[in-house]
């Protein structure tokens, strides 16, 4: 599901944009016209939209002459852009007391991108109960995907993951999660230590493992 929709409603010679968005928690959102030498007055902008309330009015639009059909861009990110993370004592998200890591940060396989570089894949047989790490609100959960694979377009898409929103502003993802295996709902306060989903191997991923990052 698309982190944010963008929907434009005329008024008189103007368009109101409005951003809505199912997560429960801040949103980023920008919106700008896609050719940058378009002329629209309210373009661009760069607001925080406080999603699962509905929609957010982010800007009141006047396209200048006839540049021809509108074409907009929406690029809209989980999180609060001066959030802060506090130092905390985290567990890990599953039990027992053996530990092993497949990719660690900054792995070249996956874990080279901003929001992966911290990341850490614990192999773990399917099944597996996922535990909280750290109390806070499940602010996205998905669980409709099935299968796994190693093609980029296909598969980075479809994994199901729950993203919990800590206390502090910072988010806690965890992922390749079981088909229909997401034990909590979005909106649902969670305790440290409760156990949230069951470890799958779903979206771009080789071998069963919980992808776990804050």
């Amino acid at each position: 599901a698309p982190v944010a929709l963008l929907r434009l409603v005329p008024q008189c010679d103007r368009l109101r944009a409005e951003v809505q968005s199912d997560l429960n928690g801040p949103v980023q959102v920008e919106l700008r016209a896609r050719d940058p030498s378009r002329d629209i007055i309210g373009l661009p902008v760069r607001t925080l939209v406080n999603a699962g309330r509905g929609s957010t009015v982010v800007a009141q639009l006047q396209p200048q002459g006839r540049g021809g059909p509108l074409d907009l861009v929406l690029e809209a990110v989980p999180g609060q852009p001066g959030a802060r993370h506090t130092p905390f004592a985290y567990r890990l998200p599953f039990a027992g007391e053996k530990v092993q890591v497949s990719q660690a940060g900054a792995g070249r396989f996956s874990h080279e991108d901003a929001e992966n570089r911290d990341a850490v894949d614990f192999p773990l047989p399917e099944g597996t109960p996922v535990l909280a790490s750290r109390g806070g609100l499940v602010m996205q959960a998905v669980d409709q995907f099935d299968g796994n694979g190693l093609d980029p377009i296909r598969d980075r898409g479809r994994a199901n993951f729950i993203r919990l929103l800590h206390d502090d502003g910072s988010m806690a993802v965890y992922a390749h999660l079981q088909h229909r295996g997401v034990l909590v709902r979005q909106g649902q306060r969670i305790e440290q230590g409760q156990r949230i989903a069951l470890s799958g191997n779903t979206g771009y991923s080789t071998a069963p493992h919980l992808h776990f990052v804050v």
